[in-house]
């Protein structure tokens, strides 16, 4: 039986939060912001490993002394771009997963995932012959600005989805899409797209949002505050 196995690409700056920290070293509710990340997928018993990949030079992570189970491994390996340290990852791991493994790539600043929502992935695609992802189905009406922040023009959203992470692909197949990744996707999904396939969709939450500007913090406080309550319910109903 294939395993599950989660890598999470920590090596950016955030530059768009306008902080002093990388925004995955924020403090949330005490803590780093990639520690509540860690915490999801550390509860999660279906999850063999997971694997964070940093900057070679960063220093913050021991700094702020971030506790971690022993499921959690360091890789200094992280690149210029996303899809670069997801690479590295990939390599670094190389020998110690299966080809048929399962990889599910999560965003650091994506604290807000729900054990739902990753049960929900799992369940839906551990025997799809691609993988997928979760997203959410755009609900608001999309404008397109033209330079001068006008309306250029609206465009429908119909069939139209906001990709979210975790992204669930085979290790095998996607180490080869992102080897063959021509310019720098912006997903691991986009990547696989090249190749030919059709990643799942599996909806996901709006909860599950990624920190990007400072006025995401005060949702995922929100979120994470729920969370401790939200997994001690999962653990009680798997005991019974």
């Amino acid at each position: 039986m294939s395993s599950f196995h989660v890598l999470i690409p920590a090596a950016g700056s955030g530059s768009r939060m306008g902080a002093a920290l990388p925004k995955q070293y924020l403090p949330l509710l005490g803590k780093p912001l990639i520690a509540h990340t860690l915490a999801v997928f550390e509860a999660a018993a279906r999850i063999n490993s997971i694997h964070v990949v940093i900057s070679a030079d960063d220093a913050l992570w021991d700094e702020l002394h971030i506790e971690t189970s022993p499921r959690v491994s360091l890789h200094r390996c992280g690149g210029a771009s996303r899809a670069e340290t997801v690479l590295n990852g990939l390599h670094a791991m190389a020998g110690q997963w299966q080809e048929d493994d399962w990889v599910l790539v999560h965003d650091a600043a994506r604290p807000g995932l729900s054990q739902a929502s990753l049960t929900r992935l799992l369940d839906t695609l551990q025997d799809d012959d691609t993988g997928g992802l979760l997203a959410i189905p755009l609900a608001d009406t999309l404008k397109r600005a033209d330079q001068a922040q006008r309306v250029a023009r609206t465009e429908p959203r119909e069939q139209l989805w906001q990709a979210q992470t975790p992204q669930m692909f085979r290790y095998g197949l996607l180490k080869q899409a992102l080897q063959q990744a021509g310019g720098v996707p912006t997903d691991e999904a986009q990547a696989v797209e090249a190749l030919g396939l059709s990643p799942r969709l599996v909806t996901g939450e709006l909860r599950n949002l990624k920190i990007t500007f400072p006025q995401d913090l005060a949702i995922a406080r929100l979120s994470c505050l729920q969370m401790p309550r939200r997994i001690q319910h999962d653990q009680n109903r798997q005991r019974f």
